[in-house]
């Protein structure tokens, strides 16, 4: 799965690396984005551009936004069957822009270990995700997104069974068309990417409370004085 991740990119080098027809805002740095919480996505639009969406998707046929703490993440392999994303998945596509994003391995005693997930040359990707824009008989309408998700690749099966599909750079085109695509056209794209692209390492548990939101986050965690000498 993908509960946690980070966007630090400068605007201007998320405008290079997405195509974006317009410069992003000035962006404070994320190190501990997480559920429920506003995230950036590029919709599948005539222009590319970056546009607020809360995390945890809210289909636009839902009574209420009791259902967006559970759909954080889509499962790829069942998107086509369930009627949560069947829709947004032939319609309602986006880019969602991170640098890194965290796992939780279990460890000895129930207790669960936090790792930093980025990429190795630590450009910024995108999750592959889907979007969809909920109207309340009261209030504004809001915007929602997921991140879909795929077994893990070589390097993060041995932290988690899970991982969020990273799409290519030359998969945006496809993903971002602003026409209905069958999900048979779209199934080779969400799959696990190249182990070679990342790289993962051991963080503090400063991740595991939203509160906090700083560089501390993606640290790298000291080894143990008994790891030291051993």
């Amino acid at each position: 799965m993908c509960g946690r991740f980070t966007l630090i990119t400068k605007p201007h080098r998320l405008r290079e690396r997405f195509g974006l027809d317009a410069a992003a805002d000035d962006l404070a740095p994320r190190y501990n984005i997480a559920p429920s919480q506003p995230v950036l996505v590029i919709p599948n639009r005539t222009q590319r551009r970056l546009r607020p969406a809360r995390w945890g998707l809210i289909p636009h046929w839902a009574r209420d936004a009791a259902s967006a703490h559970r759909m954080i993440n889509a499962r790829a392999e069942t998107l086509a069957s369930r009627a949560a994303f069947r829709a947004a998945l032939e319609r309602r596509r986006c880019l969602i822009p991170a640098d890194g994003f965290y796992e939780w391995q279990r460890a000895a005693r129930g207790r669960r270990a936090p790792f930093y997930v980025r990429r190795r040359d630590a450009e910024p990707f995108a999750f592959a995700g889907l979007w969809d824009v909920w109207r309340p008989a009261v209030g504004e309408p809001i915007a929602s997104c997921t991140i879909i998700t795929t077994e893990s690749n070589e390097l993060l099966s041995a932290i988690h069974d899970r991982m969020p599909v990273i799409l290519a750079p030359e998969a945006y085109a496809t993903w971002l068309a602003p026409t209905p695509q069958h999900p048979d056209a779209l199934r080779p794209l969400l799959v696990p990417c190249p182990a070679e692209w990342l790289e993962a390492y051991r963080v503090s548990t400063l991740v595991n409370s939203p509160a906090n939101d700083d560089a501390a986050c993606i640290a790298p965690l000291a080894p143990s004085p008994e790891a030291t000498s051993a």
